[in-house]
């Protein structure tokens, strides 16, 4: 099948203009533009970006659910897919672990709140008020009892990826248990699948148009200079997240036989997308059909993508530390080593139980924060006005960390093309045919 994400390779036949990559950059560019010159008018596109990501939202539950089905079918044994949750989740605990660990040694090295010399008296609490109070949702406690739905259909409904993700495991196990029985359901679920990627090539085309309005709207609400007083904040963040990326990340896909830097070009079209939406979930369709066109197998995609955007946040983790050190740093508040452990701990539940709740980012730093005592919440105030610009950065780099997850994963599995991988990121894959995907359904059947 043929998904239109820009294309997995610049040919010589496809005019530039037609990728989709290029024509969500001159999308960006022209919202960055309007909200500047007319930020009255850029704010009012807001309504393009929200329609597009909710569109994107539309579909993630069920490309999630019968790709997680289909991929756990094609396991064929309860031992595969153990085998494949265990290594998947113990890179998850892993590198989330050390995202957190990099933002706080960053934080402590560059301090980019010191000097602020912020009155705590003088913060307006009221204005974080509405992210702490869905901080409940973050422990550990709401995560557990979260995850369960209140009925089958209800975490397709709720658009909760977490319940999707719970019911599509069970549903995947038991087609296992029952054997031959399940055929009839997982070929259904097969053909299924290729209608709904047929969607996501459809809403697709409308991409440079949810960038659009959702980069006006950021700039034309926010403005450029309204990060002139925080840039010290914004800047180490976004080079936190390149150290993590291209360092940490990047000797990973080394060890593993890729550039990172491949990679990424690999995927700039949809980098792109996450930039101009501020959202990795308008992205995630992309990035499963991309890695499977990769060499990754795809049972180890169908698992290892959704649950990675759930559990796999490097992003957010980095964000969580170095926010919650330049609050303390503003306000000439000495966390000790202890607090910082703390800090750490409960960062570690807390990114696990927001998955799935609007906002991630800043509700888990409220929760985080309501834990360490020296810290207060209402400290939040002072980034809330540049979070959308960090959000950004959180979106792209927890997109890039899945992506290497994925690749990392299936080489662990022995399920890892490396030529069509090496193809891939060097650019020399043919396109893909539009009816591939209706030719792997129908072997698999």
């Amino acid at each position: 099948m043929q998904f239109e994400t820009g294309g997995t390779t610049a040919h010589p036949h496809i005019p530039f203009y037609r990728h989709l990559y290029f024509q969500v950059l001159v999308a960006i560019t022209l919202g960055a533009l309007l909200g500047h010159f007319y930020p009255e008018t850029g704010e009012a596109m807001k309504p393009l970006g929200d329609g597009f990501i909710k569109l994107v939202k539309m579909i993630i539950a069920p490309v999630i659910f019968l790709t997680i089905v289909t991929g756990l079918s094609g396991m064929g044994s309860l031992k595969h897919v153990g085998s494949v949750a265990a290594k998947a989740f113990g890179y998850f605990l892993f590198f989330s672990t050390l995202a957190l660990v990099v933002g706080l040694i960053v934080a402590n090295v560059i301090q980019p709140g010191a000097g602020m010399n912020i009155d705590p008296a003088s913060l307006d609490a009221s204005a974080v008020e509405g992210y702490a109070s869905k901080a409940h949702d973050t422990t550990i406690t709401g995560f557990l009892l979260g995850i369960i739905p209140d009925t089958l259909l209800s975490a397709f409904t709720d658009g909760n990826i977490l319940q999707v993700l719970f019911i599509a495991i069970l549903f995947g196990v038991s087609c296992i248990l029952v054997g031959d029985h399940a055929a009839p359901v997982v070929s259904f679920c097969e053909k299924a699948s290729i209608i709904m990627f047929r969607m996501v090539s459809v809403l697709m085309k409308v991409a440079p148009v949810g960038a659009f309005g959702a980069f006006a709207f950021t700039i034309g609400k926010y403005g450029i200079g309204s990060i002139a007083n925080l840039a010290m904040l914004v800047g180490t963040f976004y080079l936190t997240a390149a150290i993590f990326v291209i360092g940490v990340l990047g000797l990973v896909a080394r060890a593993c036989g890729f550039s990172i830097f491949k990679l990424i070009g690999y995927l700039k079209a949809e980098i792109l997308l996450v930039l101009g939406t501020s959202s990795s979930e308008s992205a995630l369709p992309a990035l499963m059909e991309k890695m499977e066109r990769a060499g990754c197998a795809r049972p180890v995609v169908g698992l290892v993508v959704p649950t990675g955007y759930s559990f796999n946040l490097d992003g957010t983790n980095i964000y969580m530390t170095l926010a919650a050190l330049f609050i303390a740093q503003s306000m000439n508040i000495d966390i000790s080593l202890g607090d910082q452990i703390l800090l750490l701990l409960v960062a570690m539940l807390s990114s696990k139980g927001a998955a799935g709740v609007t906002g991630a980012g800043f509700i888990t730093l409220a929760a985080t924060l309501s834990v360490v005592p020296t810290v207060p919440v209402a400290g939040m105030a002072l980034i809330l006005g540049v979070d959308r610009f960090m959000s950004e950065c959180r979106s792209i780099t927890n997109f890039i960390g899945n992506a290497v997850a994925t690749i990392v994963v299936s080489r662990w599995e022995g399920q890892l093309d490396h030529d069509k991988l090496e193809k891939a990121l060097n650019g020399e894959l043919p396109p893909a045919r539009r009816d591939e995907r209706i030719d792997g359904a129908e072997a698999r059947a």
